[in-house]
């Protein structure tokens, strides 16, 4: 088996867990992000949040690994979302129009229009920008 590119950190609060990932997430990294966000939810977290900072790439079997936690969580009652994602992961949910299921709305927005109405302001939320350590803290408002 290869050597992966990418390395695994985790930090858990309580029932929140913060997981940042260093390097390239691809076909050969893909399935230890799955793994790792998989048992997380088994050892009882339900808020994934999920560091990029430090991720230099990623193709569509990292996100294909993050919609699958997203989901995953979203059956035991709990949420998945992704932090300031690489360019090569913003495109991608951009053209697949997962940004908001991944991303989340940005904290202090108002909730997006019901689907159907149009609003001339409804338009696609940038990336969250709060601290993630104000996240893990709580005192993100």
């Amino acid at each position: 088996m290869p050597l992966t590119h990418l390395t695994v950190h985790r930090h858990d609060r309580r029932k929140r867990a913060l997981i940042t990932l260093v390097g390239e997430i691809d076909l050969e990294s893909a399935p230890l992000v799955r793994a790792v966000l998989t048992q997380c939810l088994r050892d009882g977290i339900r808020t994934l949040d999920v560091d990029l900072t430090p991720v230099t790439f990623c193709d569509c079997s990292g996100l294909n690994a993050f919609l699958h936690a997203a989901r995953t969580a979203a059956a035991v009652g709990g949420t998945l979302r992704l932090h300031h994602p690489p360019r090569t992961l913003g495109l991608i949910l951009d053209v697949t129009g997962a940004q908001l299921l991944l991303l989340g709305a940005p904290l202090g927005c108002p909730p997006a229009p019901a689907e159907g109405s149009r609003h001339p302001a409804a338009r696609t939320p940038p990336h969250r920008t709060v601290p993630l350590a104000a996240i893990l803290s709580g005192d993100a408002r």
